[in-house]
């Protein structure tokens, strides 16, 4: 999902089967009925969202048009209805934190690649003309598109008007919301498209690059020269809308995403961060070696490059550029940002799978991770935000904790480290 974290129809199936579980429940007792707070949503839509749409431009007739017959949807998650309280933060295990491996499913990599690499062949001409004007490689735009929405073919069942108004209703995140359906009903106003037309994701995320409205306003763009752009159902101001986005977000033209690399015993991952990074050669004088045996590429040896451990040393380890934080402009994981750049090598080059093993670094509780982090604030470090969440700056200080205290760096949470940093 363009500018959010965690997007991909196909990244999100867990979501969705919480989405159909909690439809199933009875609200709580103490919550107010269904149908008053139906009634309070049309409520909110002519007292609250009305004023502020027009204020915004939007006319009466495009919103009558928009709200006609559109109720609240009650399947969707994170949903705080009037009368409830959100809910407790619960002890849970991070999936793609604890075993970062299992996001990189060998099987369905193989399968988006063979389907790429064809569909990649058909549109050569379309995408050397987006390179030529965005300067993003093919490849990379077209393992956006097979991630986020399997190459346009994901249903995309959902009317993005309900999905957006209740969640901007009550939702955990109101405000974001609200301003998404602005942004959405600005596009009806526009004429870009009309209310039944605008399909999306259960998070309301549009067509196959999954932008949500405001990405759309700021980055879409009509291609095919038909008069507007079109996400849903034309393929080359899909692809143009994916590539504007990434050059808008700071794509360095020529640059590749990044290198899988060996980083020697001796040199600590304890240095990785976009804040930290040195020209590749800088690294390369320090030992590391890409994986593959090949020379890192002349034109980047004078350019910046930036360690990443994802996993610490439980997993692959890489030298990445600052495309690869562009792509994560996309969608805000590391570990999303290795995909797209795994794929697109495999649809361009005929790539495999990144050659050293995911480890097993165990089922960490988040409730773990965050205690850990309150630990190394405490002692002076910065872990970033203290969420439970192991990004680089929490990994990074875990490291270097590591070394002070006579631990060989590992940078990353594991069970034998519970109960040691206090």
């Amino acid at each position: 999902m363009a500018g959010r974290a965690e997007g991909g129809v196909f990244g999100r199936a867990a979501a969705l089967l919480f989405a159909a579980l909690s439809a199933l429940l009875p609200l709580p007792a103490f919550a107010q009925s269904k149908p008053d707070v139906e009634r309070q949503f049309q409520r909110w839509i002519a007292d609250d969202l009305g004023p502020a749409a027009k204020k915004a431009g939007i006319s009466d007739r495009t919103l009558k048009a928009a709200f006609q017959g559109v109720t609240l949807n009650w399947s969707l998650p994170d949903l705080v209805p009037p009368g409830t309280k959100p809910p407790k933060q619960q002890d849970q295990s991070q999936a793609e934190f604890s075993s970062p491996g299992a996001y990189f499913s060998e099987k369905r990599l193989q399968g988006l690649a063979a389907t790429g690499r064809g569909l990649a062949a058909a549109h050569a001409a379309t995408l050397k003309k987006i390179e030529t004007a965005y300067g993003v490689p093919g490849e990379i735009v077209v393992a956006i598109w097979g991630r986020e929405s399997g190459f346009g073919k994901a249903k995309l069942p959902y009317s993005a008007v309900q999905v957006l108004s209740t969640k901007a209703f009550m939702s955990t995140r109101k405000e974001m919301f609200r301003e998404e359906l602005i942004a959405a009903l600005t596009m009806i106003e526009r004429g870009d498209v009309d209310a039944a037309t605008m399909k999306g994701s259960w998070a309301g995320a549009l067509g196959q690059p999954q932008f949500m409205p405001s990405s759309y306003l700021k980055y879409a763009v009509d291609f095919d020269r038909d008069g507007h752009p079109d996400i849903w159902n034309s393929v080359p101001d899909s692809l143009a809308s994916i590539a504007h986005y990434l050059q808008k977000e700071g794509w360095q033209r020529g640059r590749d995403w990044g290198f899988e690399v060996s980083i020697p015993s001796q040199l600590t991952c304890a240095q990785e961060g976009p804040d930290l990074a040195k020209p590749i050669s800088a690294w390369a004088a320090a030992g590391i070696t890409r994986i593959s045996g090949k020379a890192f590429p002349a034109a980047d040896l004078k350019a910046d490059g930036m360690m990443l451990v994802p996993a610490g040393r439980h997993g692959p380890e890489f030298i990445v550029t600052p495309n690869f934080y562009v792509l994560k402009q996309y969608n805000n994981s590391d570990l999303y940002a290795l995909f797209i750049g795994n794929l697109a090598d495999r649809i361009a080059y005929g790539a495999g799978p990144f050659q050293a093993n995911w480890g097993d670094v165990g089922k960490m509780l988040r409730s773990d991770i965050l205690a850990m982090q309150k630990a190394l604030v405490s002692k002076g470090y910065d872990v970033g935000n203290v969420d439970g969440l192991p990004g680089y700056k929490t990994r990074r200080s875990l490291g270097d904790w590591q070394a002070k205290n006579g631990l060989a760096p590992t940078c990353f949470p594991d069970p034998s480290l519970k109960g040691k940093i206090r």
